[in-house]
């Protein structure tokens, strides 16, 4: 006999059988992939590690990922919004981890000390971020995704050169910077900008699933074009295992220092504002009511996540909105299928021929889904502002303004806080924290602090248009 409305299984609880359920969640997969692995692979190449320690660094990522999501979407008591939720690693703490690795007394210990400490202030103001909601309406949140976006397209321009531009040596001990003689080369821009052609063909022509991985499959092509040319080299890929464990602290005993510290934890703040508003979004997809006690729930996995990311030498968490909507392209509700979908990556996690398939891929080539990628971000910003009102409130120009203005100081004039002390620059250096900063304070002067509800609202649709950041 069939159940009765009372007893039938909502969608999101909805088990389906494994036919079915492994082809989506390998979806879920593909659709996060290169952005999945785009952090450590940025930041493993900022601290100039050898390739196959930042393979290593995609391994571990890839297996917190999975770790994350399976906390997220299955649940553990206390822990986990359960719904549908794919979880990866943040662009939102990117700039500042870069400014930390170019800190010498920081490096790549201080970050996972600054990551790990985060995860713990995470997982205990999770109870409390939903009443800072209130605080970052859709015009704050749209500048700091605009200032995010802006600020990584830097990355994105000089991987399509073949690096940077310029590269550091000591001299006398003096720090002197020699031109990349690599740099720019025609050979690079020509597979740059291939990718790129190939990324808007298809997202031109193409729909649906092949639509969703039109970056996953313009990497590709990049790489086959990059091996026919011989820039591309796989030598890495044949002497990497099988099979290896992601071990806690691979680098050694995380350092921890106060700034970094407080810089990360802004950046978690930030963070788990943007997750409060995507719960609110797919809570609305899957038409599961959410009380505050799920999204605090929500909230306090962004925090273990981030915490495991720290101790498996990896970096923050967040839900990953495009996968949010793959949900709804899909119509396919259950939360099961993002729980199989972290199992594949735990399982890539563990395959170091995957990571060290990923880390040879060469930077030119990653240069041209870069563009696409963080301009994303940007132009993301720029659809959830599109949404504020400016225009019977001049204010909000002025919000923007001014925060995009101290957001691009890091970048137009690197050298303006040379002279303050020195432990400020993690926070002074990252244009995105500083955007986050002004924004936030020059909306409560202008408009004050709205309601709750209110707030509530504008999040969710903010969410709704967003990609992820």
């Amino acid at each position: 006999m069939p159940s009765s409305p009372s007893s039938a299984v909502h969608p999101v609880d909805e088990r389906l059988p494994l036919a079915r359920l492994a082809p989506l969640a390998l979806q879920h997969v593909l659709v996060m992939y290169a952005g999945a692995v785009a952090v450590p692979l940025i930041v493993g190449r900022a601290l100039n590690l050898p390739p196959e320690d930042v393979a290593f660094l995609i391994s571990a990522d890839l297996f917190a990922c999975g770790v994350a999501t399976l906390i997220q979407s299955w649940g553990i008591p206390g822990v986990g919004v359960r719904l549908p939720v794919m979880m990866g690693v943040t662009f939102a703490a990117l700039g500042p981890m870069l400014s930390m690795a170019t800190a010498p007394e920081v490096g790549i210990l201080g970050i996972f000390g600054s990551v790990i400490a985060a995860g713990i202030f995470g997982t205990l103001v999770a109870p409390f971020v939903s009443r800072l909601l209130p605080l970052f309406p859709p015009v704050v949140t749209g500048t700091i995704i605009l200032v995010i976006g802006i600020s990584l397209m830097r990355v994105g321009v000089n991987w399509a050169g073949g690096g940077q531009p310029s590269f550091p040596r000591m001299v006398d001990g003096v720090s002197v910077h020699f031109p990349n003689p690599n740099y720019g080369q025609v050979s690079g821009l020509a597979i740059a900008g291939f990718v790129l052609l190939t990324i808007l063909a298809l997202l031109k022509w193409t729909q649906g699933f092949v639509r969703n991985v039109a970056v996953l499959l313009g990497i590709v092509a990049g790489c086959l074009l990059a091996a026919a040319m011989g820039i591309m080299h796989v030598d890495k890929v044949a002497e990497a295992p099988w099979f290896g464990l992601v071990l806690p602290f691979h680098f050694g005993t995380p350092q921890f220092h106060l700034v970094p510290i407080v810089t990360m934890c802004v950046v978690m703040i930030v963070v788990m504002i943007e997750s409060l508003g995507m719960f609110l979004a797919i809570g609305e997809i899957t038409e599961r009511k959410l009380s505050r006690d799920d999204l605090t729930r929500g909230l306090r996995a962004d925090g273990v996540g981030t915490l495991i990311g720290g101790i498996f030498n990896t970096f923050p968490y967040t839900s990953f909105s495009q996968n949010v909507g793959l949900v709804g392209v899909t119509g396919v509700r259950s939360r099961w299928v993002t729980v199989a979908g972290g199992v594949i990556l735990l399982a890539l996690g563990l395959l170091p021929k995957m990571a060290a398939l990923a880390e040879s891929v060469p930077q030119v080539v990653l240069g041209g889904a870069g563009i696409v990628m963080f301009g994303m971000v940007a132009a993301t910003g720029i659809r959830i502002l599109s949404g504020v009102d400016f225009r019977t409130n001049a204010n909000n120009l002025f919000i923007v303004a001014i925060a995009v203005g101290f957001g691009m100081i890091p970048l137009v004039a690197p050298s303006l806080f040379r002279n303050l002390p020195h432990d400020l620059h993690p926070l002074l250096e990252s244009g995105i924290l500083l955007a986050a900063i002004v924004a936030v304070l020059l909306n409560v002067f202008f408009n004050g602090v709205r309601s709750a509800e209110t707030a509530r609202s504008e999040a969710a649709s903010a969410a709704a248009a967003a990609e992820h950041v």
